[in-house]
Formats: C-alpha cells, sequence, structure tokens
C-alpha cells in the first residue's frame, strides 16, 4: 500500500486528487494540507511514501516545504511529486534543486497521475533525462571559476566521474556499459555521492553537476 500525503491550498483541487487516489486500489491517502507548513508537520508525524506537492501556495510555498520535509524525514524522507499549473518554470528548478524527484501538470490525467506516483514511490525518477537536463540548462547559474573542486571535495575520482555521467543524462546502465562495470557497483557509488552531498534525489545530482560546473551548460558532454 502507497500512502500519500496531498497538499494544496485549493480546496476543491485537493479534495479531488484524495478522493482519486482513495478509489484506486494499491493506495491509500494519510493526510491533506492546505499550505506548504501543514504539509510540513503531517509530513513528520505521519511518514507517507510520496508527498503530492502543489508548487504555488501562499505562505510557505511547495519549494520551501520541500527543502523542509526531506530535511526533517531523514534517515527515509518521502518522495516528493510536484503538481503545478505551469510547464518548465522556474518554480519547478527550483522543486528539483529543493529534491523533488519530478513533477506533473495539474492538467494529467488521472491513469497517469496514478502511475507517477506508483514510480516515484518505487524509488525510481520520473523525469526522462533529457527533460531533467533541459531544464536545468534553462535555469541553473552559471558556475564560478574554482567552484567544483572544494564542493566535490568529499568524493572520489570515481564518484566524481559517475556525477558528471548523472548529469549528461545517462542511466545506471549506460554508466555501467561506459565505465565497464556492473549496474550495482554504479548504484552503490551514486548512493554513497549523494550521501556525502546530502542529495535527496537523481535530480539534484543533475542540478549539483551542472551548478558546481561539472557539466557546462549547452555543450555537449562525452
Amino acid at each position: 500500500m502507497i500512502s500519500v500525503l496531498v497538499v494544496d491550498d485549493q480546496v476543491l483541487v485537493r479534495a479531488g486528487l484524495a478522493a482519486l487516489i482513495r478509489a484506486a486500489p494499491g493506495f491509500e491517502v494519510v493526510g491533506e494540507a492546505v499550505d506548504g507548513e501543514e504539509a510540513v508537520e503531517l509530513a513528520v508525524r505521519l511518514r507517507p511514501r510520496v508527498v503530492l506537492m502543489d508548487i504555488r501556495m501562499p505562505g510557505v510555498d511547495g519549494t520551501e516545504a520541500t527543502a523542509r520535509i526531506l530535511a526533517r524525514c531523514r534517515p527515509s524522507p518521502p518522495r516528493v511529486l510536484v503538481l503545478t499549473t505551469f510547464d518548465l518554470d522556474e518554480y519547478i528548478y527550483a522543486a528539483l534543486r529543493a529534491g523533488a524527484s519530478g513533477f506533473l501538470l495539474k492538467e494529467t490525467e488521472p491513469e497517469r497521475l496514478l502511475a507517477a506516483i506508483r514510480t516515484v514511490a518505487e524509488d525510481d525518477t520520473l523525469l526522462a533525462p533529457a527533460v531533467t537536463r533541459r531544464l536545468v540548462e534553462a535555469f541553473v547559474p552559471p558556475a564560478r571559476p574554482g567552484r567544483a573542486l572544494p564542493a566535490l571535495s568529499p568524493l572520489t575520482a570515481r564518484e566524481t566521474e559517475i556525477l558528471r555521467l548523472v548529469g549528461t543524462g545517462r542511466s545506471n546502465a549506460a554508466i555501467a556499459a561506459a565505465l565497464v562495470v556492473s549496474e550495482a557497483t554504479v548504484k552503490t557509488h551514486l548512493t554513497r555521492l549523494m550521501s556525502k552531498l546530502d542529495l535527496s534525489s537523481r535530480a539534484q545530482v543533475v542540478v549539483t553537476a551542472y551548478e558546481t560546473g561539472l557539466i557546462t551548460p549547452g555543450r555537449r558532454e562525452a
């Protein structure tokens, strides 16, 4: 059973999402929050597997709420799936940077929404690598010269290389093939580098690869 916390400041939207999820087999709605502040409180207390998060709310918005939830629900934080009415804007980039596992438009069909919740609940990435990279390149600020070295100093050379390859949008299987190692080895290195850099999602890994200057926006990486 996948436990879900629904967060939206519009009562009709929130009620509709909750009703849809409750009616689907294999899901349960453990709580509903009217804003980001309540979302944090309920996430800490109820420990849902997935938080369905509205991004634009008064007060504590979805981005800030995502960051607080992931920080306060360690060591096993929920997966945050952002809902928005706007495609590929700076709010979504900020949410991914904060650790959200993906985003969907509010006009998404019910079947796709449920599939997305199931996907992130199983620790799979929701966004296609090309979409993540396109979004990050649109909003990432230019890295300052010399910034990458201190930021990535906790990583081994192999972990740094895997960070770069994840940033290019490659899957674990593609990385394993490029480095001539097993997928399990890639996953182990990825888990370790995420722990060292305090990252919660693969999207955050991509953002970090760009923000540290390991990858240059607009440049085709080998």
